[in-house]
């Protein structure tokens, strides 16, 4: 590719403007990011920070100052002139940019800008204001005819000061003595400071800031030599830790820059001599560096990218997604932790196979397109399961760097893959084949979901059958939106169904509204897949159980989740109360807490055992804690107290210690004696898991089902009926997203060769 040149302007006598054609780069740019650029075969390579980017167009700004050979070179280019390499965008994005919008505007920064750093300080302010932000900032030079971005920055910011040596700004004097004005004299707050400019100039900003208490940011892009992490020539010290500019920067915090260290170090790359020292410098560090990566003694695989979250104080009181997930370069970073290993175990702990190294791999390079095509092989649900599935019992369990730090994050690249496809309306390949032949699938939940879509592309005419007005099963009602959003994600990865040419119809009652021997004899479906659940709830047996204001945490979260009844234009009714029981430790127990926390309620989990073994997943656990839920561990329920009106007013328990380990391998929950005592409420959430639904089995002949009601099937989901395969919930019991999706990917295959078996005995 030619990185063309698309405009040019001259700034001042020595500093030009370059408008230049990269659309790669501008697809990915970030504020505070940069590239390196190369004008030829045999020329240097030159780190440039990103002024500006336009998606639209492809192409990135840059501004040059032309102080050396390279960059005196680089001023004779005009427009149609071109680049032979440019690489970027590099270095760590801006710290902002990951701050929650609602805190961010809340914030007050101040940038510093002086020469050339004027520059790259326009988009940082540009993202702020795009998001709500007007930041205050300074600029300085010699005189006015040398700064840049001026009327840029007066359009973008919130107060513009202009600075000079001479009487040609708005104000003589240095950007320090702006800064002092602005803070002691007219008493402006700032929560952070960022400068971007000369060494000295940062130096002394930095000092200011720290005399007045301030967060400082400086940039020190200016010492980027190679900019893959290989060449060590970047190095600073920080806070007396060596870093890599490239790598770790180019911003750090202006308190922890050992200043005068990295001054010296930047006039060595001006000589032969400095350079020759600079060599013997890093022979005597022994530098260890890798071809196109980051040095393997620095780079960091032990520890994930950290996602993103609402602040647990704010998320508490509304139904907005609590993990905000990873921008692009948080990806490709985490993605670059992978070892791509030659025998991953991750895949073998993925109920559906995803080949998980192959589509990371493509994160890491920045094909988010076909990373999301590999996962769409195997994967009918992956922004649905990078959300909810229990990877850490699964596919990162399985990840070998899980042994000695952090797995590789492969829920939330999953999620940032399924979520970056839809966003870019990403079609994937549509069945090149119809075989006419009718299949029906019995719920549209994650089982039916799956075992549709694998029909699907194997040319088969599939119906789906759902209970509900709404399509997703128990994606819709009994995943709150707070972990699962229902209009975005739910929807499109049915929709995306829907463009495969699967037909739905809703309010279909399979044992009542149509029984399974009519699908099959009067609306000639050759096979039906029965994935429709465990939506039974369980309740202990004890004293009390059907007052007033004891409810099941489906009962609880289908009324929230499918009905909205915490939204004043929805008309169903939901009872909350003031203080909270939810009786239960898995997934379903802190859904439901979580739930009444945020319709106003004080709320305690109660849990037979301890924090060890509670079955929800750790992140759940995590943020219920966060977010003020008040656990009551080891401690059982005995009755339910009420009052003359029948309504609850109180719960006894009893302590318990954890004794022998119990058929499942937890250890088992004893009474201590004398333990008895009472927690006043006036709601209780049985949370205690579901049975499936026994109206299938009970209306359709020779379908058998166990002691527990669950469908009975093989291990790839046939029944005993011929043509009638089962999996998920309705087989297995109330189990986890992925594993119903595992169930149903097994049964379809089994359908396939069921039908495929049929046509070759011409018997169908």
């Amino acid at each position: 590719m030619k990185y063309t040149v698309i405009s040019k302007k001259l700034l001042s006598e020595d500093t030009f403007q370059m408008q230049i054609y990269a659309p790669r780069i501008a697809n990915s740019a970030l504020p505070g990011q940069f590239v390196i650029i190369r004008m030829r075969d045999k020329s240097e390579r030159i780190p440039l920070t990103i002024s500006d980017h336009n998606v639209e167009t492809g192409t990135i700004t840059l501004v040059v100052k032309a102080i050396g050979k390279s960059t005196k070179a680089m001023e004779n280019y005009q427009v149609g002139d071109y680049f032979e390499d440019i690489v970027g965008p590099l270095g760590r994005p801006s710290e902002f940019i990951h701050i929650p919008e609602e805190e961010l505007r809340s914030k007050k920064f101040l940038f510093i800008g002086g020469g050339v750093g004027i520059a790259p300080i326009y988009p940082q302010v540009k993202w702020l204001q795009e998001h709500g932000v007007n930041a205050d900032v300074i600029i300085g030079a010699k005189t006015y005819s040398l700064l840049v971005f001026v009327e840029e920055l007066r359009q973008r910011s919130g107060n513009l000061y202009i600075t000079t040596d001479d009487t040609t700004g708005d104000m003589q004097g240095l950007v320090t003595d702006v800064f002092r004005k602005l803070v002691q004299e007219d008493k402006k707050q700032y929560d952070e400071v960022i400068a971007i400019g000369p060494m000295i100039m940062m130096k002394f900003v930095t000092k200011m800031a720290m005399e007045f208490g301030l967060k400082i940011t400086v940039s020190l892009n200016a010492l980027m030599v190679d900019g893959t992490g290989m060449c060590g020539a970047c190095r600073v010290r920080i806070g007396g830790e060596t870093k890599f500019t490239c790598v770790d920067g180019p911003e750090f915090d202006g308190s922890l820059v050992n200043f005068d260290e990295a001054m010296k170090r930047q006039a060595m790359y001006n000589t032969v001599e400095g350079r020759k020292e600079l060599k013997a410098e890093e022979d005597a560090e022994a530098h260890v560096c890798h071809v196109g990566g980051i040095s393997e003694e620095h780079k960091d695989r032990l520890h994930r990218v950290l996602v993103p979250e609402q602040d647990p104080n704010v998320r508490n009181k509304n139904f907005q997604e609590v993990c905000l997930g990873y921008s692009a370069e948080d990806a490709i970073e985490e993605a670059h932790r992978c070892l791509q290993c030659k025998n991953p175990q991750c895949v073998s702990g993925c109920p559906v196979n995803i080949n998980i190294p192959a589509f990371i791999k493509q994160v890491a390079e920045g094909n988010f397109e076909e990373a999301a095509r590999i996962i769409d092989r195997d994967s009918a649900l992956p922004a649905v399961c990078g959300r909810v599935c229990p990877q850490e019992t699964q596919c990162e369990g399985k990840c070998v760097l899980g042994r000695k730090g952090d797995p590789i994050a492969i829920g939330k690249l999953e999620r940032f893959v399924g979520d970056w496809a839809r966003e870019n309306h990403i079609e994937f390949q549509k069945p090149n084949h119809k075989n006419g032949i009718k299949v029906a699938v019995i719920g549209s939940g994650p089982a039916g979901i799956t075992c549709a879509k694998e029909l699907l592309t194997k040319g088969y005419d599939v119906t789906i059958f759902e209970a509900l007005h709404q399509f997703g099963g128990v994606l819709v009602y009994g995943i709150p939106s707070f972990r699962l959003p229902k209009e975005t994600v739910v929807r499109h990865e049915i929709e995306n169904l829907r463009k495969l040419g699967c037909k739905f119809e809703k309010n279909v009652v399979v044992g009542r509204t149509i029984s399974i021997d009519a699908l099959m004899e009067k609306e000639n479906f050759k096979a039906i897949f029965i994935g429709s659940g465990a939506g039974l709830p369980t309740f202990m047996g004890i004293e009390g159980e059907n007052l007033c204001g004891v409810v099941s945490a489906n009962e609880f979260l289908t009324r929230n989740n499918l009905l909205f009844s915490y939204k004043e234009e929805y008309e169903t009714p939901n009872y909350v109360g003031k203080n909270v029981v939810v009786v239960g430790g898995g997934n379903v127990a802190m859904d439901a807490a979580r739930t009444a926390l945020r319709l106003g309620a004080n709320v305690s989990i109660v849990y037979r055992r301890s924090e060890e073994e509670l079955p929800a997943r750790k992140e759940e656990v995590h943020h219920a804690h966060e977010e003020g839920i008040d656990f009551q561990l080891l401690t059982n329920p005995t009755e339910i107290i009420g009052d003359e009106n029948g309504w609850v007013k109180a719960i006894r328990c009893v302590r318990m210690q954890l004794g022998e380990a119990d058929a499942s391998g937890r250890r088992k929950p004893e009474v201590i004696a004398g333990s008895e005592f009472e927690m006043p409420t006036d709601m209780v959430i049985m949370a205690l898991g579901t049975t499936s639904n026994p109206l299938i089995g009970s209306t359709t002949p020779g379908l058998k089902i166990n002691a527990k009601k669950s469908i009975i099937a093989d291990e790839n989901g046939q029944t005993t009926r011929e043509g009638i395969f089962a999996g998920g919930d309705a087989v297995n019991g109330s189990a986890t997203v992925i594993l119903a999706m595992g169930a149903g990917k097994k049964a379809a295959f089994a359908m396939d060769e069921y039908i495929q078996q049929k046509l070759r005995d011409k018997f169908l």
